[in-house]
């Protein structure tokens, strides 16, 4: 036997490990634990999806509680109950046209999300009061979301525009000549909204102005709960679309926060407002250059309380801008060659 042999037999075949098959019974766990994590992660999202759908519902539906009052019950003044048509005929509106004897100037009131024309924490009924003793005809008057025969979907904006612009029309029907709108919180970021498709208004008073923007939209939403912001606000962009008819991006916030309006604006603001934060007013009153536009940020005042807890400052401000409005209107009559050389 030669070395070459010897060798060959004592090396060994190289040892395999056969494996042990799993038995039915380990199989049939492992297949019931995949499906039970994919039923927990399934579940998560499903809950995930369902309250970014619920947030949505509850923004496009407000509670908005009834008129409990009006006019004449609450200041004396005689009213109207008025019907107009929303400027693009998707629904009639519902309010109340406050004369004032002989006036041709008119101010349409604006009020917020979640409320109806009385808007009682601001309280409207005071500020409706102070405008018809300054010898304007008032128009208060219910958004389609706050309808107690109707009620519609809430759309940021969109819809409640068009809206806004047919309470502008009533006015310009009753023979206004000078039209200015106060708007009030989201009835603000309306009059905005508005004001791009109008030549009819001569001035705003806009309180505590909330332009619903995807900063504002998860500002809010975090406030009550802590989402993250990616994938909340993707997941609410689509969700709007199906449940109020309107996304986000027909809502235009930017334009809005880049236009120089020609009328005058007074923005008014508080620095504690937890729903609009002051920068979105400062932004935008910096936009304007109407010299007879202003801004007024009020140190630690709060979301549409303004007038509530500085009255008589909010009032004098208010006063001293519509006699400015006033004013331009004179000089710019002065200055009318076809007026000023009438016989």
């Amino acid at each position: 036997m030669n070395m070459a042999t010897r060798n060959d037999a004592q090396i060994s075949p190289p040892l395999t490990e056969t494996p042990i098959p799993l038995s039915p019974r380990l199989i049939r766990l492992k297949h019931v634990l995949v499906a039970l994590l994919l039923s927990v992660v399934f579940f998560l999202l499903f809950c995930f999806i369902a309250l970014h759908a619920y947030i949505a519902w509850v923004l496009s539906n407000p509670t908005v509680a009834p008129l409990y009052s009006n006019p004449m019950q609450a200041k004396h003044m005689s009213y109207e109950n008025v019907t107009f048509p929303a400027l693009d005929g998707s629904r009639m509106m519902q309010g109340w046209y406050i004369p004032a004897a002989g006036s041709k100037k008119t101010i349409v009131f604006s009020h917020g999300y979640g409320a109806n024309r009385e808007e009682t924490w601001i309280p409207m009924y005071d500020l409706a009061h102070y405008a018809h003793r300054m010898n304007f005809n008032v128009v208060m008057f219910d958004y389609g979301f706050a309808s107690q025969t109707s009620k519609a979907v809430a759309t940021g904006g969109k819809a409640e525009s068009q809206q806004l612009l047919g309470a502008i029309e009533l006015a310009k029907k009753r023979g206004a000549k000078q039209i200015v709108v106060w708007g009030f919180s989201m009835g603000a970021g309306t009059a905005l909204q508005a004001g791009l498709q109008t030549k009819d208004v001569d001035a705003m008073i806009l309180d505590s102005t909330f332009l619903l923007e995807p900063d504002t939209l998860y500002h809010n939403i975090k406030n009550q709960i802590d989402l993250p912001r990616h994938p909340s606000l993707e997941i609410l962009e689509l969700l709007f679309p199906v449940l109020n008819g309107t996304s986000l991006h027909q809502i235009p916030y930017q334009q809005v926060k880049k236009e120089d309006y020609p009328f005058p604006i007074f923005f008014v603001h508080g620095t504690e407002d937890e729903k609009a934060p002051y920068p979105i007013a400062e932004k935008l009153a910096g936009n304007q250059t109407n010299p007879y536009s202003d801004v007024w940020i009020v140190p630690g005042s709060h979301h549409e309380l303004i007038f509530r807890e500085h009255p008589r400052e909010y009032l004098r401000r208010v006063s001293a801008f519509l006699a400015n409005v006033k004013l331009a209107e004179q000089k710019d009559i002065d200055n009318d060659p076809m007026i000023k050389n009438k016989p």
